[in-house]
């Protein structure tokens, strides 16, 4: 984030378009407290929200530049602001892949919702159109203030209260210890077949139960997108075969990009 004029009502999020907060920053315009981008659904927007909650004069947050394909960072946060999340962290409404906030609590988004609204831009990348909804907001803010001189203790009473978070231990490194792969313990789950295609591009996955019956079959050009299918699917309950299975398709996806033949380690 590019912060500007710390006591201004007005945050510009960018998405996934930070070339435009770079060129609205440098206008400097009058009202815009800070400008950057968001491109997750999950870690940019808890980004957003404790550069928020940081700056109580922020109550507006103006989403424009374009939504990022697949995370709709900017649906999310319209999302979470109109609904907010659920008791697992989930944004309520969002169409994001992971629309998760892990490192926010439920304290801290009740106070965001209550401090901000958010004006839907998403799309623009026109610096006078998002120049003029800056003005409004600021002008529209200024009147606020002129009607009442109690705005600013409504808005202070009315939030639920942050705990400001206290700096981390640092915990000692510890040294990894040799596991023998033999040792990994058997996946209850079943197990995975993993073919490159080199014809296609994908990579094929066949999920076997441990008595050798075929279960699913997955394919993805990369193996993020398998390794959450498989994840949120339900078909492991090890971590250590989660971690061999990540492992795995990395490496097939490695071997599709730069030619080399892939062996599964049978580990």
């Amino acid at each position: 984030m590019i912060s500007l004029k710390p006591q201004s009502s007005v945050a510009l999020v960018t998405l996934a378009s930070p070339e435009l907060a770079e060129r609205m920053s440098q206008l400097k315009p009058e009202g815009l407290s800070i400008a950057g981008k968001a491109e997750t659904e999950n870690i940019g927007i808890e980004k957003i929200i404790q550069n928020t909650l940081a700056a109580p004069s922020i109550r507006t947050l103006i989403l424009c530049g374009i939504d990022s394909e697949g995370h709709f960072a900017g649906q999310t946060l319209e999302a979470l602001v109109r609904n907010g999340m659920d008791e697992n962290g989930r944004v309520i409404g969002s169409i994001g892949r992971k629309p998760v906030l892990a490192n926010v609590s439920m304290n801290e988004v009740e106070a965001f919702k209550a401090q901000v609204q958010t004006v839907n831009l998403i799309g623009c990348l026109d610096e006078a159109v998002i120049l003029n909804e800056i003005a409004a907001r600021k002008d529209q803010r200024a009147a606020n203030l002129a009607n009442t001189n109690a705005s600013a203790n409504v808005f202070k009473d009315t939030l639920p209260m942050v705990t400001p978070t206290q700096p981390a231990k640092v915990p000692q490194p510890l040294t990894a210890t040799y596991k023998d792969p033999n040792q990994v313990k058997l996946d209850k789950k079943g197990y995975f077949v993993i073919v490159p295609k080199d014809k296609t591009g994908h990579i094929l996955v066949e999920h076997y139960s441990n008595q050798n019956e075929l279960l699913h079959i997955v394919q993805g050009e990369n193996a993020r997108d398998l390794y959450w299918t498989i994840l949120e699917g339900g078909w492991v309950s090890e971590l250590s075969h989660a971690a061999y299975l990540g492992k795995e398709l990395m490496a097939a996806e490695l071997s599709l990009k730069y030619g080399f033949k892939y062996i599964q380690d049978k580990a």
